[in-house]
């Protein structure tokens, strides 16, 4: 049997995709928003598919990073039967150590 994870999304990735949606909607056409948004559901259903997809995120041993677009990257950890979403980031900003 398939195991199916349970997405948990902080605050901080919640406000971080935000940023990214406006930054787009105000920057580029409504199809390279949508273009977006396919490629960020394709990324979250690999993730939610096989979490260990990914790659360790190179200053932690626990976080995984899965680069949606060159400028977009998804931080998250997981568990058996959660994955908690820690950060949507914009790769142009200077990155924080989780």
């Amino acid at each position: 049997m398939k195991n199916t994870y349970k997405f948990i999304w902080t605050d901080e990735a919640i406000a971080g995709l935000k940023e990214i949606i406006l930054y787009l909607e105000d920057n580029f056409a409504e199809k390279e928003v949508k273009k977006f948004a396919e490629i960020f559901e394709k990324h979250l259903n690999l993730i939610q598919a096989n979490p260990k997809t990914f790659s360790f995120y190179e200053k932690s041993k626990n976080i995984r990073r899965a680069v949606i677009a060159k400028l977009t990257s998804i931080y998250y950890i997981f568990d058996k039967e959660t994955i908690t979403i820690i950060s949507v980031f914009n790769n142009r900003k200077k990155p924080r150590i989780f």
